[in-house]
Order: C-alpha cells, then structure tokens, then sequence
C-alpha cells in the first residue's frame, strides 16, 4: 500500500494545509479559458548565506569604505576615476551598483527600482540558519513562531480560491510561505504531474475510501491541480519583448513564476530563492567584476532585468523584493572575503514602487559607527520594508497578524 508521503515524492508535489482542506486547489479545472481576475503579486526572493551588501549596493562616498577594503572594495564609478565596466555605477553621487548589476540601471533611472540599505534583522545572531528562521517567520528572536510572514500575509480569502494562490518554486515549502493558509512548492511546472499512473490509481483509492472528509479533500483536490498546471505545460512559453532570462536556477524560477503569472491563474504570492552568497575567501577576483560575487550579481541582475522586461505592463501589479538573512562584515578579512555581518541592503521592484532612490538612514563606516565595531549599523527594520509592501501593495491592513509585536514604520516605497 502507498502512503501519501511517496506519492507527493513520486509527483513532484509538496504542499501545506494539514487541518483544513486544501482550498487553494478549487480553481483546478476552473472553467477552462476563463482567466480569474487579475490580483496584486508579491515576489520575494531570497538570497541565502548573507550577502555582501557593501560590495552590491556601494557607498563609493564613502572614504571609510575603501580602507576597510583595501583589496575586494569595489572602485569609484567611472566619472570619478574608475575604469568603465569594472567599478561601481553612480546612482546618486554617495552610491552606486556593482557593475554585475549594470541591467538594473535602466529600472532605476526609470523609477521602477528602490533600494533600501542599512536594513535588515534586528536580531543579533550571525548563525544562518537561525536569521533566516527568523526573517521568514517575520518575528526576529522569537523561534516559537509556527508559521511564515507570507503565509499571514495572505488576505482572508472570499469564494473559491486559486489552486496556486501562494507557490514557492524549489523541492520544499520555504518557512515564509507555511501556515493556516493553503501553499504549493513545486521544482518546476513540468515536475509537477503524476509520474507514476498506478501508484497514483492507488493513492486516489486509499483517501477516496478514507472517513476524513479532509483527507478525501486533499486528494480530489491534488489531482485536479496537476490537471491544471498540465494544461499550463501543454502551451509553450516564450517570454515576451525577447527578453532572456540566465540559465540558473534562479532565472529558471522567475520565467515560471511569469508564466503562472499570465496564465491568469490567480496567483497572489510568489517565493523563489538564489543561494551562495557566503563569501568568506576569495570574494573578489583581480577585478571587482570577476570572481564569485559578481557571478552571482550578474546572474542576479539579469535575473530581475528579464522578469521585468517579459511582465511589460502586468508590473502594475507585481512588486518583487529581495532579502538575505544579514550582511558582512566592513572590513575584509585575511582571505579576500567578508564574515557574518549584520545590517544589509534590499531592492524593491514594481509598478507602483516609487524607485530611483535608496531608501534608509546611512550610518557610516568609521569605527565609531559600526555595529559591534565591525558590521553596518542597522538602521531600518526588514519588516517596515515588507509591511508596506503587505498593506499598501498587496492590500493587507492587518500588519499585526502578519508581524505580531511589531508596528512597521512605512518609507514610502509604494
């Protein structure tokens, strides 16, 4: 006899919901070519192993910067004396982008692109494991918290409900997006489907046969939704305005999240993840624009370039933030590289995002300003940064149940 654990491994399938049915599933099959109204979206991504928010946003006006890195700093923009296409874009006279980053100066000139620096988890843990805990929970320090932001975030949901209302691609449903509220990971679309036809005969004959109403909910309802997102695979996707998106598991993720997106399928919420980002040696190359921070950037910057370019005026409805559980440290160590820091920075990017700005206190890099001695002091709250975009974006009111304890403190980002 299959159990349910197997099958969900076998499909491709993971999901939440445990204690109620499934209601995200209902639009499965939902009256075929009829698209669902459109919906605000919210993308988070996450940048996992904290990273160097320093050497991605750079405080090239800042003389402090480059002695505490002598060697991995990111040089002045090019009209200030650095070499073109090796040092730092200016965005406005005191910061600048890396150069891996250089598609994202177009959104930023055009107003669709904030930045946010000085920001991040007031929690003092420089333990990876325990910082994203705690940005995904939405409650810093507090490890009880049984449930994600995103998760709360989601509205009381009124009819039928999106059977992809809330999607996180990767093999397991991140913290952010568990909870009360029904949610689905998936590697990808074309993962999620039944690969294995009698297992699949048998599971659907074990829960039909089963007294739980709930458990008779989940599979009915699993099977319409891969019903359903096998009619999205069935339709070739090609993004549009000839935008490219890399081949990495992070464009990979956003081109599917495009494509949900204009399927109309109801989708509201949307996580994806880009990890690597813990640079302790060899940061940098012999340039800035070499070696594994600017892999990563460039992968990254064109990552968010494609998605914007492909979603053309459905960005009226997306706003995309990103986030990484802390930063580094100010100044390098022995190995060319950067250790567990604290304050960070995030981009903000959408439609109704009020960009062209970086956004935050700066607090300085001289030694009698930095955290602890050694790190970027945290000078606004990851939270005011995502609550605003819960309120005035994803149309939320309810900041209480979605960062319990905590009353954000908007910026006037949307």
């Amino acid at each position: 006899m299959i159990n349910r654990r197997v099958f969900l491994r076998n499909s491709g399938l993971a999901m939440v919901g445990a204690g109620t049915a499934p209601l995200w599933l209902e639009r499965a099959l939902y009256a075929a070519g009829t698209p669902a109204p459109r919906k605000k979206i919210l993308v988070a991504i996450f940048q996992r192993g904290a990273a160097d928010g320093l050497n991605i946003v750079v405080p090239h006006g800042e003389s402090a910067y480059y002695g505490l890195r002598p060697t991995i700093s990111v040089p002045r923009p090019s009209s200030l004396g650095g070499q073109a296409g090796k040092s730092a874009i200016d965005l406005d006279g005191f910061f600048g982008l890396h150069p891996s980053l250089a598609p994202l100066k177009p959104l930023f000139d055009q107003q669709h692109l904030a930045i946010v620096d000085a920001v991040g988890s007031p929690d003092p843990t420089r333990s990876h494991f325990d910082a994203q805990d705690f940005m995904e929970s939405g409650t810093p320090g507090l490890k009880s918290t049984d449930s994600g932001w995103m998760n709360r975030a989601l509205t009381k949901p009124v009819g039928k409900v999106s059977p992809v209302r809330a999607v996180a691609l990767g093999a397991e449903l991140p913290r952010t997006l568990r909870g009360a509220g029904a949610a689905v990971a998936m590697q990808s679309i074309g993962a999620f489907q039944v690969r294995d036809q009698k297992a699949a005969a048998e599971f659907q004959k074990m829960f039909e046969a089963s007294k739980d109403p709930v458990l008779q909910a989940t599979a009915r309802e699993t099977f319409e939704a891969m019903a359903m997102l096998q009619s999205i695979q069935k339709q070739p996707y090609t993004p549009a305005t000839g935008a490219e998106y890399p081949r990495a598991p992070l464009g990979d993720s956003l081109k599917q999240i495009a494509q949900l997106i204009k399927a109309d399928v109801g989708m509201e919420m949307a996580f994806a993840d880009i990890g690597n980002w813990d640079h302790h040696v060899q940061e940098v190359g012999q340039t800035a624009d070499q070696g594994k921070l600017a892999d990563l950037l460039r992968t990254f910057g064109q990552a968010l370039s494609a998605f914007w370019a492909d979603m053309g005026d459905r960005m009226q409805d997306i706003a995309v933030v990103t986030m990484s559980e802390f930063g580094r440290t100010a100044k390098e160590n022995g190995d060319r590289g950067t250790d567990h820091g604290h304050a960070n920075c995030m981009f903000v990017m959408g439609g109704d995002v009020k960009g062209g700005k970086v956004y935050g206190k700066w607090p300085g890099l001289q030694s009698h300003q930095l955290y602890e001695g050694r790190d970027l002091f945290l000078t606004t709250d990851f939270r005011d940064v995502l609550g605003e975009l819960v309120s005035r974006h994803s149309g939320n009111p309810s900041l209480q149940g979605v960062f319990p304890g905590y009353r954000p403190k908007f910026l006037g980002l949307v």
